[in-house]
C-alpha cells in the first residue's frame, strides 16, 4: 500500500525519527507530532545523544533537500486537548487519516523509577495521552488505524511461553481465549500495561481498529534513510537512565570503562535492530486491523541474556584493539535470574517481516560510531545511580 496519510506522535524520538523517513520514504503522507521533551529530559538529566541531533527542523528540512519528500511537524503535546484535537482536524481535512502511530510516551523504566514525581509523569504522561488519542480517533476519525508502541516488558518473566498477547485456558472445566498475564516491572511498564487495557477497551465498545506492538530492547543506529546524511542522524543514548544494556556496554568498551552487567547476567530479554521496528510499523499500517479488532504483535526478532549481550560486545571490541573487562555490579532492578523466557513472535514474520540480526559486524559499526564521537560521552552518567529499593 502507499499514499497512505500517516501521523507519527514521537516523530522526533528514537524510533519516532527513522520510521517517520522510512514511512515517507515509501510514499506516504507523514505528519509528526511531538512536544519535544525529550530534549527537556536531557537537559535535567544532564544527559545528551553520542550522535550530534540537529534540531527537528533542520531535519525535516535535510530529508525533504536530499529526497524531495515533505515531512509535516507539529510541536504540541498529547495531554493537551485542543492541540490532539487540531492535528486530527488537519489530518482528516479533506481526507482520510489512515493510521495514527504512537511512540510519545516517556520510554525509561529507570526514569519511571527515581522518585514519587516521576513515577507521576510517567503514569500521566503515557496513560493519558493515549486515552486522549482514543477519544480524538472516536470522534474525528473512526476509521483510522490505531498503531501503538508496547514492550515486551508488560509480560515480566512468566514461566511459561509468552503468547501474543492472548492466551486459551482451561479452569474448571471451562475454556477461554484471555488477555496474557502482565507482570509489568516497573511503573514504565506498567503505564504500557494500562494503555493495553484501555485500548482493549476502546475497541469493544466503540470499534477502534488498533495493533498493540509489545516491542522488544531496540539496536542499532541507523537506517537506510538516516545513514543518507549525519542531519539525519538518530538518537544514541548511552546513560544508564536512557541507554539500554547493549548501549552501555558498547561505549562502556569504546572509553575504556569496565562493561558492567547488573546482577548474575542471566536475565534474558527479547531484542530487534531499529531496522526492523521500521518495516514493522510499516507492515502493521500496510495490514491494518479491522474494525472492532484489538491485536497483538510480539515485535521483537532474537533473545539474548545480558551476560551474552556483555561477552559479545567485549569480544568484538578485542577485534578493534580495545581490551574491555566484563564485571557484574550490584543490580539496582529487581529482577529473576536464571528464569525461563520463551516468546512466541511470528505474526510479524507472517506478514513478511525479514529480520535483521545481531551480527559482529553490527555491533563493530555501533563501536565505531561511539569511537568517533567519545568526547561526548560523560562518564559519569554510564554507571546506574536510579534503584528499585
Amino acid at each position: 500500500m502507499s499514499n497512505l496519510n500517516i501521523v507519527v506522535a514521537g516523530g522526533a524520538g528514537f524510533c519516532g525519527w527513522p520510521t517517520a523517513l522510512h514511512l515517507s520514504a515509501q510514499g506516504h503522507r507523514v505528519t509528526i507530532v511531538d512536544s519535544l521533551v525529550r530534549e527537556r529530559i536531557d537537559e535535567e538529566l544532564g544527559s545528551n545523544s553520542v550522535t550530534p541531533i540537529a534540531s527537528l527542523e533542520e531535519r525535516v528540512e535535510a530529508w525533504k533537500e536530499l529526497t524531495g519528500r515533505t515531512i509535516e511537524t507539529r510541536i504540541g503535546d498529547l495531554n493537551d486537548w485542543d492541540f490532539l484535537t487540531g492535528v486530527f482536524r488537519e489530518a482528516t481535512d479533506g481526507q482520510q487519516l489512515d493510521a495514527f502511530v504512537h511512540f510519545a510516551e516517556q520510554r525509561s523504566a529507570p526514569y519511571s523509577m527515581i522518585d514519587r514525581e516521576h513515577a507521576i509523569y510517567s503514569q500521566r504522561n503515557n496513560v493519558e495521552g493515549t486515552l486522549n488519542v482514543l477519544y480524538a480517533m472516536k470522534e474525528f476519525a473512526p476509521d483510522a488505524h490505531l498503531v501503538k508502541l508496547g514492550t515486551m516488558g508488560e509480560y515480566g518473566q512468566p514461566n511459561i511461553d509468552i503468547e501474543e498477547g492472548w492466551i486459551e485456558i482451561e479452569h474448571k472445566g471451562r475454556t477461554d481465549r484471555l488477555p496474557f498475564p502482565k507482570q509489568p516491572g516497573s511503573f514504565y511498564h506498567l503505564s504500557k500495561v494500562h494503555d493495553s487495557d484501555n485500548i482493549m477497551f476502546a475497541c469493544r465498545i466503540w470499534g477502534i481498529r488498533a495493533t498493540d506492538l509489545n516491542q522488544g530492547i531496540v539496536y542499532g543506529l541507523d537506517t537506510e534513510q538516516t545513514r543518507l546524511d549525519d542531519r539525519l542522524a538518530n538518537r544514541f543514548d548511552y546513560d544508564a537512565v536512557f541507554g539500554t544494556a547493549l548501549n552501555r556496554f558498547i561505549i562502556q568498551a569504546a572509553i575504556g570503562h569496565d562493561i558492567t552487567v547488573y546482577g548474575q547476567g542471566s536475565q534474558t530479554r527479547g531484542y530487534l535492530n531499529i531496522e526492523d521496528t521500521v518495516r514493522c510499523i510499516e507492515i502493521a499500517c500496510n495490514n491494518p486491523a479491522d474494525r472492532g479488532e484489538f491485536r497483538v504483535f510480539n515485535q521483537f526478532t532474537e533473545q539474548f541474556s545480558v551476560q551474552e549481550l556483555a561477552d559479545r560486545v567485549a569480544a568484538v571490541a578485542r577485534t578493534m584493539d580495545l581490551d574491555p573487562s566484563v564485571e557484574n555490579i550490584e543490580n539496582p532492578r529487581i529482577e529473576k535470574y536464571d528464569h525461563y523466557y520463551n516468546a512466541v513472535n511470528t505474526r510479524l514474520i507472517d506478514l513478511g517481516l525479514e529480520p535483521h540480526l545481531l551480527t559482529d559486524e553490527v555491533i563493530a559499526d555501533a563501536l565505531r560510531t561511539a569511537q568517533r564521537y567519545s568526547d561526548r560521552v560523560k562518564r559519569d552518567l554510564v554507571l546506574p545511580k536510579v534503584t528499585w529499593k
